[in-house]
């Protein structure tokens, strides 16, 4: 069975303070501004794995559009995507990088008028503040 740690987000850490990672994802344009989950003592400008991780303050299900996170710089506050990963309180986006999303603990935040959330459905996510990062180490075998 499939988890959502076989979906990480590749791309280069281009800072890193105590407080704040500046991750951006290969493919894309973004440089997203992330709360790193401990002192980050990775590579800098050198392709990693991590997980970028949102609280949804409220997710809709929506019939189609392109996938995005917005702003293009800084603190991810809208991600939209194709679900690839889901479970009974999360699931992970397609969205330039894969996000991993956290559902709002409130099921009336989440707006299914377009049908139920499925792998393949499109979703909209409005994030609260706080997206994190942390960085997928290879294990040794």
């Amino acid at each position: 069975m499939r988890s959502s740690s076989d979906f990480p987000a590749r791309g280069k850490v281009l800072e890193a303070t105590t407080d704040r990672v500046v991750f951006a994802p290969a493919g894309t344009s973004y440089t997203l501004h992330l709360k790193p989950d401990g002192p980050y003592d990775g590579p800098l400008d050198t392709p990693v794995s991590a997980v970028v991780r949102v609280q949804a303050r409220k997710l809709y299900r929506v019939p189609s559009g392109g996938s995005f996170i917005q702003p293009i710089t800084g603190e991810p506050r809208i991600v939209q995507g194709r679900v690839v990963w889901l479970s009974e309180r999360q699931l992970l986006l397609r969205a330039g990088t894969h996000v991993l999303v956290d559902l709002p603990p409130d099921d009336s935040a989440i707006e299914l008028g377009d049908g139920e959330i499925a792998v393949g459905s499109m979703v909209n996510v409005v994030a609260l503040p706080g997206a994190t990062f942390s960085r997928l180490v290879a294990s040794k075998v």
